[in-house]
């Protein structure tokens, strides 16, 4: 795989893809390079960076968002909206921290975006979940350092 041969940087490239709305899963590379007998450390810090920033960009996408459209196009009303939007807000920044999680993470990061979350919570929490993913990785492919 042309990432692998990249190293670290393939790595961060791989995760950064993966945060964002393209499909793309970057435990394959993450494993490889493990075993490839890369340090672990600097695998995790690699991938969560290039995460993170992937999910910043799906939460800047999301800010570009307009209410008028989601009324328009998918044809939701104004009200419901607004209920929703302050359901989320009352947890919604930190629910950040689940950006991670396959299928939907790209969602509460482009949500958060949307809806306005406070971008320095959002930011936090985003990145602690982002980390957490990659240790839990790195213990699940047998690297205890």
């Amino acid at each position: 795989m042309f990432l692998v041969s990249l190293g670290y940087f393939g790595l961060f490239i791989a995760a950064f893809l993966a945060a964002t709305i393209i499909p793309f899963s970057s435990e394959i590379v993450f494993s490889a390079l493990l075993f490839a007998g890369l340090n672990p450390w600097i695998c995790v810090f690699c991938a969560t960076l290039g995460n993170w920033l992937g999910g910043l960009t799906c939460y800047w996408l999301g800010h570009l968002g307009k209410l008028e459209w989601i009324e328009k196009w998918l044809k939701i009303k104004h009200e419901k909206i607004v209920r929703f939007e302050n359901k989320f807000h009352k947890y919604g920044d930190w629910f950040a921290f689940f950006s991670f999680l396959p299928g939907i993470g790209d969602i509460i990061a482009v949500a958060s975006g949307f809806l306005r979350c406070k971008f320095w919570i959002v930011a936090l929490s985003m990145l602690l979940g982002k980390f957490v993913r990659y240790i839990i990785w790195m213990y699940l492919n047998g690297f205890f350092l």
